[in-house]
């Protein structure tokens, strides 16, 4: 089963490094559990090349089976749930950090809405962490930062949130802007890749491609010190631009919140569900129905 789960990885990414990533493993033990499997299978799975990696006619064929297979497994612990506790009783929707306010209050419908067939909790989390919860059935359904790349699951675009540059408001007083330009001269704030959604490497990626350079890594999963490190004058960070959004009770004296000339990224949430749990027959369909209904307006702030 591992070994098909790392298939699945390096097939989805065709790239070692980010499958390897994705998997909190080293690339190095990933690539022998794949030459395992093919030499247990008795086919090469991948063509691997200086400068990319590719399926395989085997590695095609292979995909969709191996995907069944893990979807199959991965569904046995609320299919047994099901079978010994016929009825629902509780269940979890997953919230990461910084959930605005609009959505807050979306979930607290749906709480409501499901009040007579279940009892719906919060649990919080990373958009990964949380995605991975949905998969396994740990959770019934949760919000997310999207992308979020899985087959098994169903996703519903519920809101678009324009993203500012958290800047020292010392250095930009009485400005309504930045400019990408200005963003140069300070570094950009990454922390660990496995502490932020997804989205923000492809902001890190777009700001290096527009010779914004510079940068402080932190280790810390903690948006407090990214604060500390802005409000000291030496660096900025991407968050979101509205002022009623969680995220800017982080916010410490000598920060501001600016759009970005020329520069408009927006970060999408979605609420996500399993497709089988979530469909005609699935014990969820009832409760993804009301969620359908209450998400079905796409918000933007």
């Amino acid at each position: 089963m591992l070994h098909l789960r790392y298939f699945v990885a390096v097939a989805e990414e065709l790239n070692f490094s980010q499958a390897a990533r994705r998997l909190h493993m080293a690339a190095s033990p990933l690539s022998q559990r794949i030459k395992d499997l093919e030499r247990e299978l008795g086919h090469e799975l991948f063509e691997r090349t200086t400068h990319r990696v590719d399926l395989t006619p085997a590695g095609a064929a292979l995909l969709p089976m191996a995907r069944d297979i893990l979807e199959r497994v991965s569904a046995i612990p609320w299919r047994l749930g099901e079978a010994v506790r016929p009825r629902l009783d509780r269940l979890f929707i997953g919230m990461p950090a910084g959930v605005h306010p609009l959505l807050r209050e979306r979930v607290l419908m749906l709480e409501d809405a499901c009040r007579e067939v279940c009892e719906l909790k919060r649990w919080p989390g990373t958009s990964a962490d949380l995605a991975d919860a949905v998969h396994d059935g740990r959770l019934a359904m949760a919000l997310a930062r999207l992308p979020v790349s899985d087959p098994a699951l169903e996703i519903i675009e519920v809101m678009h949130e324009r993203l500012g540059a958290a800047v020292p408001a010392d250095q930009f007083a009485g400005r309504e802007s930045v400019t990408l330009e200005e963003l140069a001269d300070l570094s950009y704030v990454a922390v660990p890749y496995d502490a932020t959604p997804a989205y923000f490497e492809e902001i890190d990626a777009r700001l290096n491609s527009m010779s914004v350079k510079k940068r402080i890594r932190i280790n810390m999963a903690d948006y407090a010190g990214t604060s500390e490190l802005i409000s000291s004058g030496i660096a900025f960070s991407m968050t979101m631009l509205s002022a009623e959004s969680p995220m800017h009770l982080y916010r410490l004296d000598n920060v501001a919140v600016l759009p970005v000339d020329g520069f408009q990224p927006d970060l999408t949430t979605g609420l996500l569900f399993r497709r089988d749990r979530a469909g005609d027959g699935g014990d969820l369909s009832g409760i993804a129905a009301r969620a359908r209904q209450i998400f079905s307006e796409v918000m933007s702030v």
